[in-house]
């Protein structure tokens, strides 16, 4: 498939966009509360914690979102992890030119730190996942995302605020 890709409906709604570009047969999928799966280590419970409590309000994370979520969270979590230790290598480095940014290999030669590879992949992903649920800038400016609970009609996407009632 080329081309942008499509839009949810919620994302229509926090833009503003015209009708005629709505899918009227996007699936609709429950926001009842999900909780992190139990394999995420305590760094990425920590963090689906944070960006869930965000998350949840704005109706952009459903049930079938937690392995997405998820993912995010692991990327997260092994990203401050490769972070964390090679800050800790960087001080013990006997070469002051490189700081264990890079090694020296047995011939002579250079080699770069495999966690600099490591954190640069988790980082990637990451980002990745977080745009796919509006959490970078440009996703948030793209989605029009005013960081306020919004009320949605039933009718249209299948879910209830009940706080449109009042």
């Amino acid at each position: 498939m080329k081309g942008r890709k499509p839009k949810s409906s919620v994302l229509h709604l926090l833009q503003g966009t015209r009708n005629r570009h709505k899918n009227k047969n996007e699936a609709k999928y429950s926001t009842e509360a999900i909780t992190p799966p139990s394999h995420l280590n305590a760094v990425a419970v920590e963090e689906w914690n944070r960006v869930y409590g965000e998350l949840a309000p704005q109706r952009m994370v459903t049930t079938v979102d937690r392995a997405a979520l998820a993912a995010y969270c692991v990327s997260y979590s092994r990203w401050v992890k490769a972070e964390r230790t090679l800050e800790k290598m960087l001080g013990k480095s006997e070469d002051s030119l490189l700081e264990g940014m890079a090694f020296k290999t047995k011939a002579g030669g250079l080699a770069s730190n495999p966690l600099i590879r490591i954190s640069n992949q988790a980082m990637e992903i990451m980002l990745k996942a977080a745009s796919e649920f509006g959490m970078t800038p440009a996703s948030r400016s793209r989605a029009g995302a005013s960081g306020m609970p919004f009320p949605v009609p039933d009718e249209v996407f299948g879910w209830y605020d009940p706080s449109s009632d009042v």
